[in-house]
């Protein structure tokens, strides 16, 4: 059995990675993309942290995190909104994929899979690589030719900043930086 240890530094800044229960693409549905986006919202409210990038594909998503200082509870807030979005999403009608007993036990549904991947962004470089892999992360996936292309990204809200040019990735069609090392970690 794995050891789920994680890491606790306080005020630190995470990437995460969170996927449907068997890959299901239930962020296709807009209904599912409002609820989550709602769910975060409320829990950045009532427990802050900084959310500095995001992208949600249909299946999977990717976020970087910064926790507030000498905080490190950022699985309780993975937890609240795990559980705040699967209610929300099974009351609109959603649907969730038949699970184990022991599953069930737990108290868990067929909406997430159990657990999350997360990763403590240890520098700056570590930081870029992981904020260009998360936007990157359509394309990678062929669902768009170019970044700027996918609408439940932070990318337009960083190209508004300054932060990337607008075309960035568009260029050649090939990925903008290597990304093997992301890859083998986050294990798509």
């Amino acid at each position: 059995m794995p050891n789920w240890r994680r890491a606790h530094v306080p005020g630190g800044t995470f990437f995460f990675t969170l996927v449907t229960d068997q890959r299901r693409p239930i962020f296709n549905s807009q209904g599912a993309r409002t609820i989550l986006g709602n769910v975060i919202r409320e829990c950045k409210s009532t427990h802050p942290f900084d959310l500095r990038a995001i992208v949600l594909l249909p299946e999977h998503l990717h976020t970087i995190w910064c926790m507030p200082e000498g905080d490190t509870n950022y699985s309780g807030r993975w937890q609240w909104i795990k559980t705040q979005f699967t209610q929300r999403w099974l009351e609109s009608s959603g649907t969730e994929v038949t699970i184990t007993q022991g599953r069930k036990n737990d108290g868990r549904r067929g909406v997430w899979q159990p657990k999350f991947w997360e990763h403590t962004i240890r520098d700056e470089d570590d930081f870029e690589r992981h904020f260009d892999y998360i936007h990157w992360n359509p394309v990678k996936h062929g669902h768009v030719r170019c970044p700027e292309d996918w609408a439940w990204s932070s990318f337009p809200r960083w190209v508004r900043a300054g932060v990337y040019p607008e075309h960035w990735g568009c260029g050649d069609r090939q990925a903008p930086l290597k990304f093997d090392d992301i890859e083998e970690t986050v294990g798509e």
